[in-house]
Parts: structure tokens; sequence; C-alpha cells
């Protein structure tokens, strides 16, 4: 998949395909017959311009991105009262998010602003791209399970909530078909070291067959994908919830179903919903332009000097949709805030602890 970043925001950017696989099946003479390698590279000048700019911002999301989810996980894991399966579902987005954060920005943004290329090695070569869209789809069947949780809360009140062994099942299962649905990229990246050739690059790109537009296809997948399945799961769940009220409701107690959807439910609802427009509508600059540069593989649209720094400009937006869902979470939920109060400021949160253990016990 030609989203995230490995060969779209790189010092290789998103360069013809046919001239990388020619260097690749061993086409020595037209590698080396350019006057200047970086001729196949021009948007890459332009994006080292804006290093400064680029760097300090994405240090800013990996930090903040690490703190906000390192923070939530532990505030899930530290209360008992937090174990349920709807905040299980969310510390599953949130370790997604950390492990995007932590292992796939900082090598991949190295790679694209060294102008030597890719510094890690074959495997992490194919490892890098596979983590960073399992991620993502991490994200977007997470975010559906909990769609579907929380309609089981509303919509059948008396019903038994999922066991423990069944959210791990059901959190195996998310992550093994999102690294399913993520081989594809990493199957098709290939790993070019160029410096035997007296080209002081290495490259670890896309490189898809020419025949049958499979890139194409995968790429609307993804986009389909990415979107319609989070948001069709809020609207159904959404649907259903208030079909559900309505059938239960008798007549002159409408106020009764009312109280079902009450102010903690809805809460927990809006959470979903702002979680899904997060990610949604910072993902979808990205996956547009990949989209694009699909449909016009030959920079008709957007210039080859410009596709870098937009490559860049959408990938640190796609990023940045990790930092939000621990503030979304926080503001919605207050014994979060109370536990991120005692995190960030213990010496003024142990007299409420202390009046809440003992509101507790008695």
């Amino acid at each position: 998949m030609d989203t995230f970043m490995d060969g779209d925001a790189s010092v290789i950017a998103n360069e013809s395909q046919q001239t990388g696989q020619e260097i690749l099946e061993g086409d020595k003479s037209q590698g080396l017959n350019h006057s200047d390698p970086l001729d196949m590279f021009i948007g890459i000048e332009l994006l080292l311009r804006f290093k400064p700019l680029f760097l300090p911002l994405y240090s800013l999301v990996v930090v903040v991105a690490g703190v906000g989810n390192s923070v939530l996980l532990a505030c899930i894991l530290s209360d008992k009262k937090l174990h349920n399966a709807t905040n299980f579902f969310i510390s599953n987005l949130a370790a997604g998010d950390l492990l995007m954060c932590l292992s796939c920005v900082p090598l991949t943004v190295s790679y694209a602003f060294d102008s030597r290329g890719w510094a890690f090695g074959r495997p992490l070569c194919h490892l890098v791209p596979l983590l960073q869209c399992a991620t993502v789809f991490v994200s977007v069947l997470s975010l559906t399970a909990i769609a579907v949780d929380r309609y089981i809360v509303v919509a059948h009140p008396v019903r038994r909530r999922i066991s423990v062994c069944g959210r791990g099942a059901v959190t195996l299962g998310v992550w093994l078909l999102s690294l399913a649905l993520a081989a594809p990229q990493s199957l098709y990246t290939q790993y070019m070291d160029l410096r035997p050739n007296g080209i002081d690059l290495v490259v670890c790109e896309e490189f898809w067959p020419h025949s049958g537009n499979l890139r194409l296809l995968y790429s609307c997948f993804t986009l389909i994908a990415s979107y319609m399945i989070p948001l069709l799961s809020v609207s159904v769940s959404y649907c259903a919830i208030t079909v559900s009220l309505k059938r239960y409701s008798v007549p002159g107690e409408a106020s009764n179903s009312q109280q079902r959807w009450s102010r903690r439910k809805k809460k927990t609802f809006s959470l979903l919903v702002a979680s899904v427009l997060a990610f949604a509508l910072c993902w979808l600059p990205l996956q547009v332009l990949n989209l694009l540069l699909d449909l016009d593989p030959d920079f008709h649209i957007i210039g080859k000097r410009y596709i870098n720094v937009l490559q860049v400009c959408c990938h640190l937006v796609a990023m940045s949709s990790a930092c939000y869902n621990p503030f979304i979470y926080a503001s919605l939920h207050s014994k979060v805030r109370m536990h991120l109060k005692g995190y960030l400021f213990p010496w003024s949160s142990r007299p409420s602890v202390m009046v809440e253990r003992v509101t507790s016990r008695s």
C-alpha cells in the first residue's frame, strides 16, 4: 500500500516505478548513465529546506502520542473499575498508536531526511511498513469493536458482557487480520542498495507489478476500508441504539427509554464518535494524495517538485492521529482525569484520593 511514508515521504519520494524496477533487475547501465542520480528525485531539494520545520513537529507528535497513550494505558490497567470491554478495546487502540509512534515514525522520518536513504537494513525495510499499515487497520477494527460493544450495552443491557477470554480473542483476531491486510505492502517493498553501483543511496520502496493495477486496487481498498468500516459501524450502532430505545418504550412512559440512554453512555458514545472523526480527518489527506499518485503516475496533477513536501505534510497530519485519543478519553472520563492529575501532579492529588477511598469504603 502506497500509504505511509516508507516510499512516499522519503528522499526517494514517489518517483517512476519503472526506473526503480530497472535498477532492481540489474539494468546498471541505465541506473549509472544519469548525469546526476538525484535528477530522478527533483523534489528532495525543496523537502530538505523544510527539514528544520518538520523535525520538531515530528518530535512533538512522538512525544505527545508516546506520553499520552502510555498514561492512558496506565490509567486503564491500574484501576479495576475501568476494566470493561469498551476500555479494553480503547487500550488496544492506544497500544497500536504507541507502537506506531515509537517504532515506525522515528525510522521513517530519518529515511525522509537522510540523503543516503534507508539506513536500517533489509529486515526493518519490510517490517516498518508492515507495522505502520497494520496499526492503521488495528485502529479501524478497534473502533468497530467499540461501536459493537456500545450497541450491546445500550440495546441489550441485561445480556452478559463479553468475557476476558472473549476480549482477548477479539483483540488477537484484530491484530492477525490487520497484519494480513497489511502484508501486501510489505511484500511489494524492495530493498535496493545502490552503493555497489557507485551511488551512495539505499532505497526502501514499493514496486508493484505494472500489469493488473494491483497498487491502485489496493489503495482504493485501503481508502474505503479506513473510512467506510469505522464510519458505518458508528452510524449503524447509533441508529440501532435509537431504534432499540424506541422499541422498548411504553406509551406514556417515553422517559424510561431515555433514562436508559444515560448521560454516562452518551459520553462513551461521544468518545467513540470523536475518535472516529479524528482518525478519519487525520488520514484523509494522505489517503487521497496516495490515490491521486496512483491515478496520475506521470505527475500531471501534482508536480514532482512539490510531491515530497506534500507527502511529508500529509503524513505528519496522519501521524498526529495517535495524539488525540488520550485527550478525547480524558475529557469525557472523570476517572481518567483523576488518574492523569495524579500522575502529573502527585503532590496535589493525595487528599482527593484519600477522600475517594473513604467514600467508596463507606
